[in-house]
């Protein structure tokens, strides 16, 4: 399948934001600039303020053929460059002039791709669409900081080898323009300093995702739009999507048009229901893999009894959390831990590695080992904080009713659930369209069916790659950054393009 990919070279015109049907704060001034010429080209830009600002940050943006005067009116969408005051972290612009949704398709700010979330997976979608020219890009994230891994994770410790994390931040040239600036080099070289054949806390891994955002959003051919996305309509004849995205739930949504649409909106901890009815307080998964949190949360506590459910990565690394904290400054703590399989390692083969995304990595592999194992834990000082119950699938109810009773607080650690996706409709039916993702090929296709949706990928861990174990031969999905680095390169060349 491939998607159409249009000119993005359109004459340029200076625009006030009056002209466009928005408050008239900025006032764009050109310089004696060749209309026809490159819109990457800022350098006879001016920007002038129509009040006071701290701050000026310039940003790419699309204005509609409507809100010109006839006399300077081209014959396709213009581009405009607009800029505002900004006192976040990173650098994003909502002045994108986006008309209300009753105006026609035309009328609206067009796109070649809307990319939705600015985790890491977003990152990756937003590179990879300008190394192979597809832009304008506009790019839509409630908060623009990097994701789950940067919010909420920093503390724990990677899976992945910190050479992999390098080899992410360079994986794509607009990547190697920002680590190339001078304000950015100090990102990596602290990582670079890091022993590349282990893991590291993923705090490392978050600070890249800010470089790399913050460096992306002042890229040419990309417009920063802090929001969410509450609406995406398949146009029936002219084709593409019309996006409807709002600032906030009680704030009106804006339209834009885009041949595109990359679902990059991540995934959150699963927390299925416990089979028995027990009075048991739930810990979130997020709260337990952070030991500063976790510390926080159980030292008002008195005796207390927490059951972890699970183990995999995050269930070894929430024992370990538990186990330290029981060990040093809550010996009031017990642990029980409830697990219907032995722990799965993964294995280190000459040119591959068995059990990639399901096996025991980096430090969570070796604490396993070390203490969680059967010729281990009972030397182990682990032996007076954990007790295990292990048990076969299916016999979770009778052995909750009788093991966990016990417990005041219960961790899940049992995988993780996609993220609410915008609404998707079909502008010819009005029904919703029900979709199912392809990940062999990084697109959707319509439930029930093997036609593809046009102009509909998705990428990350809401949306990753299907790799088979060579190994053992069993399915698993690729999660990591550089996996989603991998699998995003061949889709948009393949698919997206």
């Amino acid at each position: 399948m491939s998607f159409a990919h249009g000119p993005t070279n359109h004459a340029l015109r200076a625009v006030s934001r009056s002209q466009l049907g928005g408050p008239s704060r900025w006032l764009v001034n050109v310089r004696g600039i060749d209309t026809t010429r490159s819109t990457r080209d800022l350098s006879s830009l001016s920007y002038l303020p129509c009040s006071s600002a701290r701050t000026i940050r310039t940003t790419l943006a699309y204005s509609y053929r409507k809100a010109m005067p006839s006399a300077v009116r081209p014959s396709s969408p213009v581009r405009y460059y607009s800029t505002q005051t900004n006192h976040m972290n990173t650098h994003v612009s909502q002045t994108r002039s986006a008309s209300t949704s009753n105006h026609p398709p035309s009328s609206h700010p067009s796109y070649e791709a809307l990319v939705v979330g600015a985790g890491p997976a977003g990152i990756t979608a937003v590179g990879n669409l300008l190394e192979q020219q597809i832009q304008p890009i506009l790019w839509v994230d409630g908060a623009f900081n990097g994701g789950r891994i940067n919010r909420a994770y920093r503390e724990v410790p990677s899976n992945t080898k910190v050479k992999l994390f390098v080899d992410f931040a360079e994986a794509t040239a607009p990547f190697r323009d920002i680590v190339g600036g001078k304000s950015q080099p100090e990102v990596l070289r602290a990582i670079r300093e890091l022993d590349q054949e282990k893991g590291c806390d993923l705090g490392k891994a978050g600070d890249i995702c800010s470089m790399l955002t913050e460096g992306l959003v002042r890229t040419p051919g990309v417009v920063a739009e802090k929001g969410n996305v509450r609406e995406a309509v398949l146009n029936s004849g002219e084709g593409g999507w019309s996006v409807a995205i709002a600032a906030g739930k009680s704030q009106p949504a804006t339209t834009v048009q885009t041949k595109r649409v990359i679902l990059c909106t991540g995934s959150h901890p699963s927390e299925p229901p416990l089979p028995v009815d027990l009075p048991v307080k739930h810990i979130e998964l997020d709260d337990a893999l952070s030991p500063t949190k976790l510390s926080a949360l159980l030292a008002p506590l008195g005796p207390t009894t927490i059951g972890v459910v699970g183990a995999s990565h995050s269930a070894v690394l929430v024992l370990m959390n538990l186990t330290r904290l029981a060990l040093s400054s809550k010996p009031d703590l017990d642990v029980q831990w409830f697990t219907r399989h032995p722990l799965r390692y993964a294995e280190y083969e000459a040119d591959f590695i068995a059990r990639d995304n399901t096996g025991l990595k980096g430090e969570a592999a070796v604490w396993a080992r070390q203490n969680l194992e059967p010729e281990t834990m009972a030397s182990s000082p682990v032996r007076n904080v954990i007790t295990k119950f292990a048990y076969e699938k299916g016999a979770e109810k009778e052995t909750y009713e009788r093991e966990m009773k016990d417990c005041s607080h219960v961790v899940q650690a049992v995988g993780y659930t996609r993220n609410p996706l915008p609404t998707l409709k079909d502008g010819k039916t009005g029904r919703e369209i029900q979709v199912v993702f392809d990940h062999d090929r990084g697109v959707f296709k319509f439930a029930g069916g093997e036609e593809v949706v046009p102009g509909l990928g998705g990428a990350g861990i809401a949306f990753p790659e299907r790799v088979v174990d060579r190994k053992y031969g069993h399915e698993e999905f690729n999660v990591g950054f550089f996996k989603f680095m991998k699998a995003v390169r061949r889709w948009v060349v393949e698919e997206w393009k």
